[in-house]
């Protein structure tokens, strides 16, 4: 997840109480875990950065476009990097607030915790946290990491599952942003929990044009991509299942530092968190990727059609 700007903007949150578990598919922590004992406050403006890849742009202006409707001020540094990055950068005070993914956040914090039901991870999430730090109610929108591979070389490896990689070790290229090489959701938990061993990782980049170019071209056989990225259907390539759960649930989840936990940032990202789907951000992220619009333009477009701003 990888780039570098600077954007800066004012937003603001609309109401709505954060959510208990309804059949939406949104589920809440309960109300003491929600709060704020100290009292955040956000009057003083909100740094929300993001990764480096394309969704989680989206979702940081999407978040300021949801706080900007509630009068709050603030900033968006996208492109900050990875997640070794952006949480050091949260905790030193650098960014105020963060989307995150239910799994991959707990995986960093917690390798061991083998929680995998939203509601479970959302608990283990509050435990695993550095002080200071605090998850937001999760929304009903989700994206996972994924393997896929070309239809060609599923029918030549006979490649269904992420367990079939073992019995080409030695012979597969992967190709994947860096870090995915030392994580468990990556080439380390493929060996250990599949026993596959590759004959290369090819450090590219996070579901971008670099690792799906390589995939097409053939300079790599399996690729780390994402599920919401619609160019996986568009090429008819083929996600390995993974029949072990090594890809725990991936909700989208505001992380966010105490002191700007406020209820008017919780009311907002909430009624985010209630009106945004899976099938919709996936839409959101093509007209980045394929119709190259700005992330800012599509977040902002989308709050306004959704009255969210």
């Amino acid at each position: 997840m990888n780039r570098r700007t600077l954007l800066g903007g004012l937003f603001a949150a609309a109401s709505v109480p954060a959510l208990a578990a309804c059949s939406g598919g949104i589920t809440s922590l309960n109300e003491s875990s929600g709060s704020t004992a100290g009292g955040g406050s956000s009057k003083g403006g909100i740094t929300i950065g993001t990764a480096n890849f394309t969704e989680n742009q989206v979702l940081g202006y999407l978040y300021a476009a949801v706080l900007q409707q509630a009068g709050v001020k603030v900033k968006v540094r996208p492109n900050l990097g990875t997640r070794e990055i952006v949480i050091p950068a949260l905790k030193a005070g650098d960014i105020d607030l963060l989307p995150e993914y239910q799994g991959a956040l707990l995986n960093y914090l917690a390798p061991k915790d083998a929680s995998a039901e939203p509601g479970t991870m959302q608990n283990a999430l509050t435990l695993a946290l550095p002080a200071g730090l605090q998850v937001l109610p999760y929304g009903q929108a989700a994206d996972s990491d994924c393997f896929v591979v070309t239809r060609a070389t599923a029918r030549k490896y006979g490649l269904t599952s992420l367990a079939d990689l073992a019995g080409q070790n030695g012979k597969l290229v992967i190709g994947a942003a860096p870090e995915v090489k030392k994580r468990r959701v990556g080439a380390v938990g493929l060996q250990e929990v599949y026993g596959v061993e590759f004959k290369e990782f090819k450090s590219l980049d996070s579901d971008g044009p670099l690792v799906k170019g390589a995939l097409k071209k053939g300079d790599v056989d399996v690729a780390n991509l994402f599920t919401t990225d619609t160019d996986i259907a568009a090429n008819d390539w083929v996600v390995l299942t993974d029949p072990k759960n090594l890809i725990p649930s991936q909700h989208i989840v505001p992380l966010i530092a105490d002191r700007k936990a406020d209820d008017t940032v919780r009311k907002a990202l909430a009624r985010l968190g209630n009106v945004l789907t899976t099938d919709q951000l996936t839409q959101l992220n093509s007209q980045v990727d394929n119709d190259k619009k700005d992330p800012e333009d599509v977040a902002a477009a989308y709050a306004k059609q959704h009255g969210l701003a």
